[in-house]
Formats: C-alpha cells, structure tokens, sequence
C-alpha cells in the first residue's frame, strides 16, 4: 500500500516557553510527518528563533504579522502539500504515538475526519484543579458526538475545501464551527481515543477567567449553544437568588434542596480530581478540593460575560457574518 503524504500544521504567536515541547514530541513520533508547516502570527519572544534552529525534521516556517488562529491555519494549509493535514496547536505536548494513530483510520479507508484525543499536562496543584474541574475525560466521550479541538485533529485536504477552510471572521471557538461544517460536509468523524496530545491548563485564575470569557464571546460571535448559556444564566440568576432568600428565610426544604445541588454540580469535577492527585500531600488535596468551586464559578461567570459581549458584537455586524450553518 503506498503511504499517504501527511502534512502537520500549527500555528505559534509567542511561544518560545512551551514551543520546544511540541517539537522534542514531533522528533519522537513513530510516524514521522512528511513536513511540519508552521505560521507564526508575529512572534517577538524568540519563536520564530527556535523554529529556524529546528533540523530534526522537515519545517517550513511562514509569517504572517496580525493573523487570527483561522487565518493562520488556512494559510499553512494553504502552503502544505499533503493529502492528509494533521493540525495541532503551540502549547502541546505530543504522545509518541500521535500521529501514527490519527492517521490509522485513513490508511483502513474508513473516514474523511479523525478526531484525537486530549488530556491535561499539569504542573501545579491549581493545573490540576483547573483541568479536573472544565475538562472531560475518556469515559465521558461521547464519539459520536465528540468534536474535536484543532490542537488534534486530521482530515483530507478535499475536506477542508469542500467548507472552504476555517472561519477567518470568527478569533475564538473557530474549531467548533469548522468542526460542524466538516460533520456536515463529510459525515461522522473517526474517533481515535489512543491520538492523544498533551497540554498544560492555564496557570492561574486571571488567565483561566481570561481564556473562557474569550471562548463564550466566540460562543456569541458564532450563536453557539444557545440552550447552553441560557441554562446557566437562569442558575446563576434565578435559581441562586432564590435559594439564598429561602436561605434568609431558614426554609429547611430549600437549604436541603441547596445541600444536594451544589455537590451535584461538584461531584464530577471531584471525581476526576481523586484520579489525578496521587502526588499530592494532605494539604495540597484539601487546597485542590477547595479550588474546584472557585474555579467553576469563576469560569461561569467569565462565561456569562464574554457570551453577552459575543452576542452584542453579533448584533453590531449583523449582515456582514457569513452564515456557517449553509455549505459553501
């Protein structure tokens, strides 16, 4: 069987920190990629530096200055020359065996879309925290439903030009919108759980707060998950108020019903925390439990916000939106 020609793609904007463990993984890889394309977005810190320094393998570097995300992927896309592009982001860290398992469906003819898998790479207690608290894991897939993020996913070049590319008018949650537009344009995807790529959750409050009001503004950019939001602004703001007047009121009916709630919204998040800490001292689990509130509120409301924001800027350049939900 000849061997298909496979294209890695990324794109880096101020990466020099974490840019070296993406590249000692794709040195590692079982299969090696035929060439690695890379866009940077007008680094300054060193990056494009250190990929100009990469020969461990086969990269092209290009540039464009002020690129979103989408812009930049289309363009090194653009520029690669193989049948199957595989993309990933900056930020990871590549299991050996990645990419010879994101392509496996390809080889067996089964698919025009792979979806990998991700797993959280934490440093800290907080990382731990924070990654056990917002991301899923195995056992909670979904594959049929699953939609990949672009730091592991893969599909044949025809794919992407049958839904002309990412969306370059939309800067946060374009993934999820090329993801929907390939389902359509494509059929179901391939899951393939073992194409695993590693990535640190954010470090602290303020950047996690910062990256999901980000995430939920492009949620409103794109009218993404309307039920979704919906249901959370009428916890945070009705049923909370409400059982904290019951509260007020000494209501024993309400205060049960708040007992049961609030470690029902937890449960999950702890449950994933218990399989991760084993490294943690007595206190650091206290601290981590403690945190996993912290964090779930935080990123609710950082939601809540960045949804409004996304779905006022929606309003304010309604007309000039494509509509993605239509083929090209």
């Amino acid at each position: 069987m000849k061997q298909m020609r496979v294209s890695l793609v990324a794109t880096v904007l101020n990466e020099a920190h974490s840019l070296p463990r993406l590249l000692d993984s794709l040195a590692a890889q079982s299969r090696q990629p035929d060439e690695v394309v890379i866009c940077d977005g007008g680094s300054t810190d060193g990056t494009t530096a250190i990929l100009e320094a990469e020969d461990r393998f086969p990269l092209r570097l290009l540039h464009q200055p002020d690129a979103n995300i989408s812009q930049g992927r289309n363009k090194a896309i653009e520029s690669a020359t193989g049948e199957i592009v595989a993309v990933t982001d900056a930020g990871v860290r590549l299991d050996v065996r990645w990419l010879e398992n994101i392509l496996a469906p390809f080889e067996r003819g089964e698919t025009s879309v792979v979806a990998g898998f991700f797993r959280p790479d934490p440093r800290t207690m907080f990382e731990m925290a924070m990654g056990a608290t917002v991301l899923p894991e195995l056992q909670d897939i979904q594959p049929k439903q699953f939609l990949p993020s672009s730091r592991s996913i893969a599909f044949r070049r025809e794919a992407w030009e049958a839904v002309g590319g990412y969306p370059e008018w939309l800067d946060y949650c374009e993934d999820l919108v090329f993801d929907f537009r390939l389902r359509a344009a494509c059929g179901p995807f391939v899951f393939a759980p073992d194409a695993v790529a590693y990535f640190r959750p954010r470090p602290n409050l303020r950047a996690f707060v910062v990256q999901y009001y980000r995430y939920a503004r492009g949620d409103g950019k794109a009218d993404l998950w309307r039920l979704r939001h919906a249901i959370r602004y009428l916890t945070y703001l009705c049923v909370g108020p409400l059982i904290g007047v019951a509260g007020a009121l000494n209501n024993p009916a309400w205060w049960a019903l708040y007992l049961i709630a609030v470690p029902g919204m937890l449960w999950v998040p702890w449950r994933r925390l218990a399989r991760m800490w084993n490294d943690l001292s007595h206190l650091e689990k206290l601290q981590a439990v403690l945190l996993v509130p912290l964090i779930r509120v935080a990123g609710d409301i950082a939601k809540m916000a960045g949804y409004l924001a996304g779905l006022w800027w929606r309003w304010e350049h309604r007309g000039e939106i494509p509509d993605w939900r239509t083929t090209p």
